[in-house]
């Protein structure tokens, strides 16, 4: 079975103990300027459940009946779990305008789904489709036209009860139930993730050779995007930040149009996108190739917090710890510095760090780089478990008109962030061939500016 097969049947299997049939629907074309789109890219759990990309589809998701269900029916048959993706039918003329479509003869055998309709019947069949299901997952709030249309599905099947059929009695979110099956990831699905690393690695490696005092940020945006694209990658994971001195203490700086001085730091904040699964890496770096030593103590603080966050990782931590781990490292490093007074137990307590960390330390990593699924459980932070992949990304921002610290630290923004596998016996660094330590970082600026003086 392809990996969306798997998905599928995981997910049928989880309605069907729920008793629910599910609705997903995709994105469709949105404009960009006059009559110009923007590329498309596929809602992520659609994406998740059926490996299509077309705009304007929708996947219903209908769990089979047990034996036991059967009977309560007062029926002698079970039936079969299925699903049915509604997409837009093959139309010659607006293909040769807009692209090709697969179209409805050829999902079924493509994408292994059991059944295809055009799109134009969608609002017609919901109704037969969704008859006698208990409950209803689909996500309300997102579009308002789709809303008031789902509404009158919700009617027809209240009007069924005349006949004897028993209307739904309980429309789901999605979240519960999607949002963990793409929580834990599969193998298949560590392949895509750990190719958008690799590409992710490659691009970063690029963007330091090319940094020089005199480029501009938006040269180094433009070679990271192009790295990923030329290898085929689907894209930037998200905008990409590209941030040269002060900028860097915007945490989503995204102007990426400033020239890099001869002194500064650059905070390149970039991950592709392989086949939707997203890469989210932080690396800072001078632009000249050496740290001065305001910029290596920060920078040394803030990758020693992290690697203390990562060798915390490992199945039953909870999730709060890995930034427990970072924080108590920056803190101390900001106290031993100088920039903050008092004991680490005072910081902490008031909070006196967060001018200079302001953000958490993790976030979930999947086919959106800010991925679902629940941090806590029952009110508790969630323990960590096989098959989840977040990030790690501590930093230290000392904005450029903080008065109470001296000259010499203001302006300095550095984060470093990588991808961290959950597994079995411990953690994964996707990410880990990426320069990190600072003489590993200054050889890869400092080899490129070498060889442009010789």
């Amino acid at each position: 079975m392809s990996m969306y097969t798997q998905h599928r049947a995981r997910a049928l299997e989880v309605l069907a103990g729920e008793q629910a049939a599910a609705v997903l629907f995709t994105h469709s074309l949105k404009t960009r300027n006059h009559d110009c789109d923007y590329r498309f890219r596929p809602e992520s759990t659609f994406w998740h459940q059926s490996g299509f990309a077309e705009p304007d589809s929708v996947l219903v998701l209908l769990p089979g009946s047990s034996p036991e269900r059967a009977a309560e029916e007062g029926s002698d048959q079970t039936a079969a779990p299925r699903s049915v993706l509604f997409l837009r039918p093959k139309d010659r003329e607006k293909e040769t305008w807009t692209g090709r479509r697969l179209g409805v003869e050829a999902a079924p055998e493509v994408l292994g789904v059991d059944e295809a309709v055009d799109i134009g019947e969608l609002w017609t069949r919901l109704p037969e489709l969704l008859k006698g299901r208990e409950r209803i997952v689909y996500r309300f709030g997102e579009d308002a036209d789709r809303d008031r249309r789902m509404g009158g599905v919700a009617r027809a099947l209240r009007a069924l009860a005349r006949g004897g059929v028993e209307p739904p009695v309980e429309w789901i979110d999605p979240a519960p139930l999607f949002h963990e099956l793409r929580l834990f990831k599969s193998e298949a699905e560590l392949v895509l993730m750990r190719r958008a690393a690799e590409l992710t690695a490659e691009a970063h490696k690029r963007a330091m050779a090319a940094t020089a005092p005199g480029v501009n940020e938006a040269e180094i945006d433009a070679l990271i995007e192009y790295t990923f694209r030329r290898a085929g990658s689907t894209g930037c994971a998200y905008t990409n930040i590209v941030a040269g001195g002060a900028g860097a203490c915007i945490l989503h700086y995204v102007e990426n149009d400033a020239p890099l001085l001869d002194g500064d730091l650059l905070l390149v904040d970039a991950g592709a996108e392989w086949d939707y699964y997203a890469c989210d890496v932080t690396r800072t770096w001078p632009v000249n190739g050496t740290f001065n030593d305001e910029q290596r103590a920060l920078y040394e603080v803030v990758l020693a917090a992290e690697e203390n966050a990562i060798d915390v990782v490992a199945p039953g931590v909870a999730f709060s710890a890995v930034h427990e781990a970072a924080l108590t490292v920056l803190v101390q490093g900001l106290l031993d510095l100088g920039l903050l007074s008092g004991s680490i137990d005072e910081a902490l307590a008031d909070e006196t760090y967060k001018r200079f960390f302001m953000h958490k330390t993790s976030h979930w990593l999947g086919l959106d780089v800010h991925d679902c699924g629940a941090y806590t459980i029952a009110g508790e932070m969630r323990p960590l478990e096989p098959g989840m992949v977040f990030t790690v990304e501590p930093g230290l921002y000392v904005a450029s008109d903080d008065e109470s610290v001296e000259e010499r630290w203001r302006g300095i923004g550095i984060r470093i962030e990588d991808d961290v596998l959950v597994t079995e016996q411990g953690s994964e660094v996707l990410t880990a061939a990426i320069p990190k330590t600072p003489a590993a970082v200054e050889a890869a600026v400092s080899g490129q500016l070498a060889a442009a003086r010789s």
